[in-house]
């Protein structure tokens, strides 16, 4: 095993660590106290290249591989949770169900080439009042009309969905077999009868775009279904298992960042006449939690590395989130400590990425979630 990074790898790194200090550390404090996202730099992102480095090129992609996109989402959470969770939908889960689907490559050129290019950007819905770590339990409903089909009902948690050019809708063809009907359409933005709903105050990403989605009498040409009927559960399931290990790669950005502000602030700020990193209980600590960071990092970039060789990853992926996200949110909240009095105020940014932290052991399957699905796989494998 190696675990140096490749020289193409380690660009995208410091392409992304450039665009970062350059378009996002500026203004990140003041965009989570207004929520405003920075559009104008999500789509210079994309106009990079980096929406589209885990697709191939015949898909509008650059075909270099999901670690380097892992890395890429690593490096922007680094600084702003907010622009980090954007791109991991718009990549790992509008993008996973086009290109993980059944459908067409002439949809798949439709549909994923404007996102992965950079054109354009995804949301995904999946997420209803009454469908959250129970995603069967949807309400969303896809009649037939001909050619077509109408659309019913309400996504709610939708990020991106405010500024999405394109949306994956998972609905039910028959609530009466649940499941078993489920599908899935791209709808796009403007499509009469399609808007957005509620938009969402929130207790930390607060820049990022989410909201409620709402289809009334949506209509959409059969040729925008990307899963048939019975197909759309398994696509969302498979499509989650990669947008885990995004959250996992924003989460450990969040926890590194965090970190490395106290490392900076231990080195600067004396207290009884020495620095305080020569304080032995917080040096202690400090070396505790960059063990767990570095954990964190070993168990990501393994589950990134299975997807993609091809190879299962479903438990790998649940491992990477649940490590990644307890540790964000523990590396925060000791880094808030770390900086006493001024850990809480928001000029020092932990306490802005404490409460971005704590959405990711929520998001994208509980962490509850996941360690069903890591016993799941550990008992099944024992049968």
């Amino acid at each position: 095993m190696n675990f140096e990074l490749t020289e193409q790898q380690q660009q995208i790194v410091d392409q992304v660590r450039e665009f970062t200090a350059k378009r996002l550390a500026p203004g990140v404090v003041e965009r989570d106290e207004t929520s405003e996202f920075p559009l104008e730099a999500f789509k210079e992102f994309g106009h990079m290249g980096m929406y589209g480095l885990c697709y191939p090129q015949e898909f509008g992609g650059t075909g270099l591989g999901y670690l380097p996109y892992i890395l890429a989402v690593e490096e922007v959470s680094k600084v702003d949770a907010s622009f980090g969770i954007g791109f991991s939908v718009n990549t790992s889960l509008y993008g996973g169900s086009i290109m993980y689907s059944k459908a067409t490559d002439e949809q798949k050129k439709r549909f994923l080439s404007p996102i992965a290019s950079g054109q354009a950007i995804g949301s995904f819905g999946l997420t209803e009042h009454s469908a959250g770590s129970d995603a069967a339990g949807q309400k969303t409903i896809a009649v037939k009309d001909g050619n077509d089909y109408i659309l019913n009902g309400t996504k709610i948690f939708n990020t991106n969905g405010p500024i999405a050019d394109y949306t994956v809708i998972y609905a039910l063809t028959d609530p009466a077999i649940g499941t078993k009907s489920m599908c899935a359409f791209v709808v796009k933005k403007g499509t009469e009868g399609f808007h957005v709903g509620k938009l969402e105050n929130k207790m930390g990403i607060r820049a990022a775009q989410v909201s409620e989605m709402v289809l009334s009498n949506v209509r959409v040409s059969a040729d925008h279904m990307i899963a048939k009927p019975g197909e759309g559960f398994k696509l969302a399931m498979q499509t989650l298992d990669g947008g885990r290990i995004g959250v996992g790669a924003q989460a450990l950005g969040i926890a590194e960042g965090a970190f490395q502000i106290a490392v900076d602030y231990l080195q600067e700020r004396e207290q009884f006449g020495k620095p305080l990193y020569k304080q032995q209980y917080l040096a202690f600590k400090m070396a505790e939690l960059y063990a767990d960071i570095e954990k964190a990092k070993l168990v990501l970039y393994k589950a990134a590395c299975l997807k993609e060789a091809g190879k299962s990853f479903t438990t790998a992926a649940a491992i990477a989130k649940l490590t990644c996200t307890d540790v964000a949110m523990n590396v925060t909240t000791e880094c808030v400590q770390m900086l006493g009095g001024n850990g809480y105020m928001k000029e020092y940014h932990v306490e802005r990425m404490m409460r971005d932290a704590k959405i990711t052991q929520i998001y994208e399957g509980t962490n509850e979630i996941q360690k069903l699905i890591i016993s799941g796989g550990l008992f099944r494998s024992k049968k």
